[in-house]
């Protein structure tokens, strides 16, 4: 697969174990030189999550440079570096946003925490709009799923939609991974 240069911002979004990273992976392929940011953090003891962590480490070629940061604004807006950015994922950004504002709780949420989510949001939508470096992220489509029996977790679906909206709206393409399969969503035939 070429690499695309007219296309710099693209979305993945699908559901779990849907092939999203590994169709994003794809995407970048050509590439001798990406850098793949993890967002998902460590979780001591858990040795299911350490093995799935080691499968996306294994299948990456290793050429690739890895950094484990949710501080996607600074790599967005890096020009030093020209290597290709590949995202995994928001929805694991967006987990660790809501635990540093404590916006799990309802009072926090209710007293400032919401603000505090949405401006972060916010931030990296923009970042990701004005970002010169061709960039592919990848994130959980939510707005197909079960509702969430908790507060707490309808305000994380609720945002991951906005989120994944103002990303999609500020990408040239948008694509869906069902099954292992992609449809183009953005940009649409017209």
């Amino acid at each position: 697969m070429a690499p695309d240069l007219a296309l710099p911002r693209t979305l993945l979004l699908g559901g779990a174990r849907s092939g999203k990273s590994t169709k994003a992976e794809q995407l970048l392929a050509a590439y001798p030189d990406v850098l793949y940011v993890a967002t998902s953090g460590t979780r001591d003891g858990d040795g299911e999550w350490a093995q799935r962590v080691a499968l996306h480490r294994e299948r990456r070629p290793a050429s690739w440079r890895t950094a484990e940061t949710c501080d996607l604004e600074a790599v967005l807006a890096d020009s030093a570096d020209r290597a290709p950015v590949l995202i995994d994922c928001l929805a694991l950004w967006l987990t660790a946003v809501m635990d540093e504002c404590g916006a799990w709780d309802d009072r926090v949420w209710a007293d400032g925490g919401e603000a505090a989510v949405q401006a972060r949001c916010d931030a990296l939508a923009r970042a990701w709009g004005a970002s010169g470096r061709q960039v592919v992220a990848v994130s959980n489509e939510v707005g197909m799923g079960v509702v969430p029996a908790t507060a707490s977790g309808r305000r994380f679906r609720d945002t991951l939609g906005r989120l994944n909206m103002a990303v999609a709206d500020a990408s040239e393409r948008v694509l869906l991974v069902v099954a292992g399969q992609v449809l183009q969503v953005k940009p649409a035939a017209g």
